[in-house]
């Protein structure tokens, strides 16, 4: 008889427009069909379910997880064995977390004050000056990070706390348009590369279209930026300076 779309969605713990749309996209097709036409899922449909949700939960965007599932030269002991290192890593990044957040928490308590290098141990790989130190390695002693360095000086835990919201709600928000398909050349890709832009400009120094499209291209140059995107989501730096040229090519 197999699982009605319902029970396998109580099941999975997604929606039934979810596995709507996973079956109109070619990525899980029930395996039946009931009398009255419903779909039917049996359990090699659930075992698929289960690994494109692993993949999904890690960032993959559906396209890449198709053809993960479908390479012919994959097995399903191959899926178990990268979704284990997949998630052996976000593990070891996450302790790595709760470590400093643990030691910023201690800190407050004993009414200690965080100095700068335990302040940028909470924020982790999110440093907000790593920016302004590479736009100084850049442009050298330009009057862009003379006064990232004026504002930074004046910023209260607050404003830390704020300016740390912002980037991962931005980050969040722009990884979901990459696993979307979105194109880095596409209204809202450019809206959010605007939206990064302002920021930088908000918190740390003017940004104009020149220098915007500069970081763009250090964000997949260099090793530790892209790294720092990519962790978003798979493609995420690469997409992004390309939403951050086209950005500027329509303002110009």
């Amino acid at each position: 008889m197999g699982y009605s779309v319902g029970q396998v969605a109580g099941f999975a713990g997604v929606t039934v427009r979810t596995l709507h749309h996973y079956d109109e996209i070619g990525l899980l097709s029930p395996s039946g069909r009931s009398g009255a036409g419903h779909r039917r899922y049996d359990d090699a449909d659930l075992d698929r379910l289960q690994r494109i949700l692993f993949y999904r939960e890690l960032g993959f965007p559906l396209d890449e997880v198709a053809v993960l599932l479908d390479d012919p030269h994959s097995d399903p002991r191959e899926h178990l064995r990268r979704q284990h290192a997949l998630l052996s890593e976000r593990i070891a990044r996450l302790q790595q977390m709760a470590k400093a957040v643990e030691h910023a928490m201690e800190a407050n308590k004993m009414g200690i004050n965080l100095t700068p290098e335990e302040r940028f141990e909470v924020f982790g790989d999110k440093d907000p000056e790593q920016y302004a130190e590479e736009a100084e390695q850049r442009w050298g002693g330009t009057e862009a990070y003379a006064e990232s360095q004026r504002r930074a000086a004046g910023y209260t835990k607050d404003d830390w706390k704020r300016i740390q919201d912002e980037s991962a709600d931005w980050g969040a928000r722009y990884a979901a348009l990459v696993a979307a398909g979105e194109p880095a050349e596409g209204g809202a890709a450019m809206d959010m590369a605007e939206e990064h832009r302002l920021h930088i400009g908000q918190w740390y120094y003017d940004c104009p279209y020149e220098m915007h499209t500069c970081l763009g291209d250090m964000y997949v140059a260099d090793e530790r930026f892209k790294a720092y995107y990519d962790s978003m989501g798979p493609g995420v730096a690469e997409h992004l300076r390309d939403a951050i040229t086209a950005n500027a090519v329509r303002k110009a």
